[in-house]
């Protein structure tokens, strides 16, 4: 396989170019809460496009969003761009919320989501006559890291973090948390406010969405997270799994316990998001299509590699957690059928 290139810019919307060759909606399929995700990874199948033909295809399939989804959409991008010259797909980073901006406005073909679209973006694609179809193409943990050279930290409790990350929060240091660490200042690093990483973890850790204290060092650029953890000992910070796992030479992913009790901590693994254990940060990534798109022969096909056989190898890939085999079989039952439409 080709190596895969991720072109990732400060500030700025990845293009990769391919060449060669809350009401949760109705239309969910599987869990969209704290915790979504359960089962175990599919084995491959010989069907590996269903539906596939052999059509010539050409033109654009533009993308924008989460930054959580972008190196998955990147990789099926770019591998299907090696199976049809004719095809371009700019994939943009400007996080969910950025992407559902443009989406409902009918400027994107697909957009990335690391959250359920809401409710207010629903009845803004109703009002521009706009219909979508939403499709789980992968499964995230949301995942809290320390600097590897941080040697008092052992795990962290749900009520511990939002104690950390409440709106109201005074804590400025790491032993007004617990009084056996260090009276150092802790660094924190997360989500920008445009981000579904921010929207999620704000409800599951704070109880509410959009609820954080506004006094630290936020960023679209999910390494940009990780550098930061990364250079300062005293540092915490979250985003998605597949940038812990690619960065452990890096960051230290942390333990987090749904329970009052530091013990029960659960790490940040594949089976422990899969399975759900991780909770609450387990959580399903999504990918939205306009359904006018949708009846281009490009955007139809590139959905079907997104959920091939062929395509969920990317999923693991890049690193991200792979749908168990229900869901699978339902994101793709529910293309076909959208297809027939």
């Amino acid at each position: 396989m080709l190596m895969k290139r991720w072109i990732w810019g400060c500030g700025l919307s990845v293009a990769l170019l391919v060449a060669g060759c809350e009401t949760k909606p109705a239309n969910t399929d599987s869990g969209t809460g704290p915790g979504a995700g359960t089962g175990t990874a599919p084995e491959a199948s010989p069907a590996a496009t269903p539906g596939a033909t052999d059509v010539a295809l050409s033109g654009e399939i533009t993308v924008d969003g989460s930054s959580t989804v972008a190196p998955i959409t990147s990789l099926i991008a770019e591998e299907f761009g090696d199976k049809h010259a004719g095809v371009r797909v700019p994939v943009g980073i400007s996080g969910t919320s950025g992407g559902f901006k443009q989406f409902v406005r009918g400027e994107l073909d697909i957009c990335d989501a690391s959250r359920p679209i809401s409710e207010s973006e629903m009845e803004t694609l109703k009002k521009n006559n706009i219909e979508w179809l939403e499709l789980q193409v992968a499964i995230d943990g949301l995942t809290v890291c320390i600097n590897p050279k941080n040697d008092w930290c052992q795990a962290m409790t749900i009520a511990q973090l939002k104690k950390l990350w409440a709106p109201d929060s005074t804590v400025k240091k790491w032993n007004e948390i617990d009084p056996s660490w260090p009276d150092r200042e802790i660094k924190l690093f997360g989500a920008d406010t445009d981000s579904g990483t921010f929207e999620y973890f704000t409800e599951a850790v704070v109880g509410k969405k959009n609820s954080s204290r506004p006094d630290y060092q936020q960023n679209t650029e999910d390494n940009v997270l990780v550098q930061g953890v990364a250079q300062d000992e005293a540092a915490l910070g979250y985003f998605g799994y597949t940038y812990y796992v690619t960065n452990q030479d890096k960051v230290q992913g942390l333990p987090i316990s749904n329970t009052e009790n530091p013990a029960d901590a659960v790490a940040p693994e594949l089976e422990s998001i899969r399975s759900g254990k991780y909770a609450p940060l387990s959580r399903p990534l999504f990918i939205y299509v306009s359904k006018k798109s949708l009846e281009r022969p490009a955007v139809a096909e590139f959905l079907r590699f997104y959920l091939s056989d062929e395509g969920q190898k990317l999923v693991a890939e890049a690193k991200a957690v792979q749908m168990s085999g229900d869901q699978l079989k339902a994101a793709r039952e529910k293309l076909e059928e959208s297809l027939k439409k």
